[in-house]
């Protein structure tokens, strides 16, 4: 893809406000979208928050912030923002209609677009490809939260993704600094799949008081060099996209993948991890761990 390509993202939430920065730090023209105006402007504060941070730890140079901003455009118009693009991202909720509307809409709209990525944490993207027009133009594009931090990107071909759109998602990931993994169209991927096992296990030590929530988190931390324990990864993913994934994960997969009923009594709390400020850990607002709940 050229210089000045334009990338679409739609869905201004936690992961598409930061898959929009590293979009725009890569060099592209960024539309970001959403249908709620008041999340469209919040997302545009913390894209200019999340980059003066980087000039402050040097990670970013102060005369490339404002360039970058400026590559950066939002709005609530689907329509217009589609129009001339060449890559497009959803970052919409997990839930699987929903996505496959959207694509749907979205291709219909513009069928020229080269690259369509879901960012699916555990959706069949081959499932979500066959809503579209263009089912061989798209990729699983999983993406980390915080994004502008990650390194990893996920991609996800399914049944019918082309060579072409492969190397397309290779091209993105290298241009916008993230690491990819490239895995098949199976429930979980890699990634989820693995981090589930963890994170669900942890859960269960905690319910039948094996250990506290810190000393769970440490024995991964120090004894296996994770940066963050299981149940602190939770709470930053969330503990309702996580129920939801171990729920398709549980369908598909089986028994092992059964949510824990702390799990579930939690986000019927709305105990829902660092979003909600309390989930295993309490959080601040903003975002900084305050200790276990």
């Amino acid at each position: 893809m050229s210089e000045s390509t334009i990338a679409v993202v739609l869905g201004a939430g936690t992961m598409g406000h930061g898959i929009a920065q590293v979009l725009a730090v890569g060099g592209y023209e960024v539309r970001l979208c959403d249908l709620d105006a008041e999340r469209v402007d919040a997302a545009l504060v913390k894209v200019r928050a999340n980059l003066e941070g980087g000039v402050k730890r040097g990670k970013l140079e102060a005369d490339q912030l404002e360039p970058i901003l400026l590559r950066l455009t939002a709005s609530s118009d689907s329509n217009a923002a589609l129009e001339g693009a060449t890559l497009l991202i959803e970052a919409i909720p997990e839930n699987l209609e929903l996505k496959k509307r959207v694509l749907a809409d979205a291709t219909a709209q513009n069928p020229g677009l080269a690259l369509i990525g879901t960012n699916t944490s555990s959706l069949p993207v081959t499932e979500i490809a066959q809503a579209t027009s263009t089912p061989e133009r798209v990729v699983g594009l999983h993406f980390f939260n915080p994004v502008h931090i990650s390194k990893l990107l996920e991609i996800v071909t399914g049944e019918r993704t082309s060579e072409e759109t492969l190397a397309l998602a290779l091209e993105v990931a290298e241009r916008i600094g993230k690491t990819p993994i490239v895995v098949r169209d199976a429930p979980g991927f890699a990634s989820s799949r693995l981090g589930l096992v963890l994170g669900l296990e942890a859960i269960r030590m905690l319910e039948t008081g094996v250990a506290s929530a810190e000393d769970i988190d440490r024995a991964l931390e120090l004894g296996y060099r994770h940066p963050m324990g299981p149940l602190k990864t939770t709470d930053y993913v969330g503990l309702d996209v996580r129920l939801a994934i171990a729920e398709h994960l549980h369908a598909e997969i089986g028994e092992g993948f059964r949510p824990p009923l702390l799990l579930r009594r939690l986000v019927r709390a709305g105990k829902l991890g660092r979003k909600s400020g309390e989930g295993f850990y309490r959080w601040d607002e903003s975002g900084k761990c305050l200790g276990p709940a």
